[in-house]
């Protein structure tokens, strides 16, 4: 890669980077669209012989990206995903080319199949950038249709006269919502949720459409949850053994649903699985703390800050036994099934990047 290629590369990281850290490019969705874009950018735009030299650039760039931004893990998700590409179409490309050379060598190498870690990733084949770029833009048509794959299967799993409860606001909660209300009638209590209370916006939108909404603070979680027929939360990260990353106050919501025997389910776009796994004492990587004039407290009393230390963690990690499902844009899954699901869409040596 030439120097020109490389200073283009990496103002295009960088400014990735800084929309992200400034607030110009907001929530999961829109931060995997921008990072599978920047990175079929760099493989469209550079210039590369081979699987392996490309393989390289996009790791490396992406390590930029994940050290950039660490809290955002759906990078490094979208980073091993375009890997896994990469490797799918270099497959194919050597394959064709082996068959178009001598077809009678094509048939022993099916016979005598070398497992995929013997891959020689060196060998240069034609077209396969071209194929790269192709199988990217279908990728990115499988993301802007991953939301209405989960809403579609809303009545499948909400059914009339139910009362559900979630947490704060989702959009992708929302949809399931709405898409359910077409077809059924049932009630949602939401609590406010940790320290925005955006779950205050997510009962007006849900009022507005006529589902019957109760709003209730984090307080009252635990006494309403007798009354609640299941659980739908959102999601900011699922990993590797099956366990949440999600808003403040998701554990308090599930610990009450196991109290009560009541089932909860969470609505996962595949580009939330992670195959990390970070523990809690590992907070650079898992947590982040907001201020705690934000729902701890009251701004008006802020005399307080200098005699008490207050924490306000933004996220909640919430075990795998304290789910019951998964909803996904390929359908529902038990937590126990995680390791299947990643081991269709990532490559086991792209784990660790």
């Amino acid at each position: 890669m030439d120097s020109v290629s490389k200073i283009n590369v990496h103002e295009k990281i960088l400014g990735l980077i800084n929309k992200i850290k400034h607030g110009e490019i907001e929530g999961t969705y829109e931060i995997v669209v921008a990072t599978v874009s920047t990175l079929k950018e760099v493989i469209n735009n550079t210039e590369w012989k081979t699987a392996q030299s490309v393989m390289d650039l996009v790791k490396l760039n992406g390590k930029h990206l994940i050290n950039g931004v660490p809290l955002e893990t759906c990078i490094g998700n979208m980073i091993r995903r375009i890997l896994h590409i990469i490797r799918e179409e270099y497959s194919a490309e050597l394959k064709n080319k082996t068959e178009e050379t001598d077809p009678q060598e094509s048939l022993h190498k099916i016979i005598t199949s070398k497992n995929e870690h013997d891959i020689d990733f060196n060998i240069s084949v034609p077209f396969l950038k071209e194929a790269l770029v192709e199988h990217i833009n279908e990728f990115e048509v499988e993301l802007e249709t991953c939301y209405e794959n989960i809403t579609q299967q809303a009545s499948e799993h909400i059914h009339s006269s139910e009362i559900i409860l979630t947490i704060g606001r989702s959009r992708l909660v929302e949809e399931f919502f709405k898409k359910a209300a077409k077809t059924r009638t049932f009630e949602v209590i939401v609590a406010e949720g940790g320290s925005d209370l955006n779950g205050h916006q997510m009962a007006v939108n849900l009022a507005k459409v006529n589902i019957k909404t109760t709003l209730i603070s984090d307080a009252a979680i635990f006494a309403m949850m007798s009354r609640v027929n299941k659980v739908i939360v959102a999601t900011h990260t699922v990993m590797l053994n099956g366990g949440l990353k999600a808003t403040s106050g998701t554990y308090t919501v599930a610990q009450a649903a196991k109290h009560y025997y009541v089932p909860v389910m969470v609505l996962l776009p595949l580009y939330k699985l992670s195959p990390e796994y970070l523990c809690l004492y590992e907070q650079e990587g898992f947590n982040k703390y907001l201020s705690p004039s934000q729902g701890v407290i009251p701004i008006d009393n802020i005399q307080l800050m200098d005699k008490i230390r207050a924490y306000n963690p933004a996220i909640d990690y919430v075990p795998p036994e304290l789910v019951t499902l998964f909803i996904s844009n390929t359908g529902g899954n038990a937590p126990s099934y995680i390791y299947r699901l990643l081991s269709e869409l990532y490559h086991p040596d792209d784990y660790e990047l």
